[in-house]
């Protein structure tokens, strides 16, 4: 199988092209990022260039960090800044040949955030489709981002199929669905023609996905068996130096 190393949180303490570097020498067939925008696109992508490596995701911005925000897509009267939110990220994206931008909701509920929500989707489909770029919604569990408007994968799936486009795809993070839902191996099958990307880390520490309740030799087995070719986004705290936590992908590639 093939892994992508998630820069948000693997080599968090080097500058980005350091990090796509560092993911290459480790192994990684790809990264992905959260926030990349206080790097200029030309390191980027000299950096993808001198590695090989594909981006193949980034987020739209969260808002106002000092207020706490974590999005702001799903959030009614905000609309404005969620739209400017979007077209920088597609743009980056457009720019670093990144395949697909995570559209974040932000903390909302009730139906007139939903609505304010998939309006917003739908702009996003619209601007993505010219370049062929993913639009991707993630479910977040209740512990990490109480009161986040995207929180199953029920619900992520229901506004997929409401908004009915191909390029509108879900992010399964088998971390955050293991809390909130479980019964991954059913899940990922049910849900597979829907998944635009696959994430994984330990539960409950988020840690490296070799230990905690969910067994990923499985998982991934499992993964494998549906036919799913894309790379998997290894998105985990590392509790230690990178390096020193990749014995797992190691254990993979051999």
């Amino acid at each position: 199988m093939k892994f992508s190393a998630n820069l948000g949180f693997l080599w968090a303490d080097r500058p980005l092209p350091e990090a796509i570097h560092a993911a290459k020498a480790a192994g990684f067939a790809a990264v992905e990022c959260h926030w990349p925008y206080d790097t200029p696109v030309s390191e980027i992508n000299a950096a993808l260039s001198e590695t090989g490596l594909p981006m193949l995701g980034l987020n739209t911005r969260r808002g106002n960090l000092g207020a706490g925000e974590n999005g702001l897509t799903a959030l009614p009267g905000r609309e404005a800044e969620a739209r400017a939110a979007i077209d920088e990220a597609l743009e980056y994206a457009s720019q670093t040949g990144t395949g697909a931008v995570h559209v974040m909701a932000g903390f909302s509920g009730g139906p007139r955030a939903h609505a304010t929500f998939v309006d917003n989707l739908r702009y996003a489909c619209d601007q993505a489709e010219p370049d062929g770029i993913t639009i991707l919604i993630e479910p977040l569990n209740h512990y990490d981002a109480p009161g986040y408007f995207l929180s199953t994968s029920e619900q992520a799936a229901a506004i997929i199929h409401e908004i009915g486009r191909d390029t509108l795809k879900l992010m399964f993070d088998c971390y955050h669905l293991q809390i909130m839902e479980g019964d991954l191996s059913r899940r990922l099958a049910r849900l597979l023609p829907l998944i635009g990307h696959i994430q994984i880390a330990s539960v409950p520490d988020r840690g490296k996905p070799d230990h905690g309740e969910l067994d990923y030799g499985y998982i991934l087995r499992e993964i494998d068996k549906l036919g799913w070719t894309g790379a998997i986004g290894a998105e985990y705290k590392p509790n230690a130096p990178t390096n020193d936590t990749l014995e797992w992908l190691h254990n993979q590639n051999h």
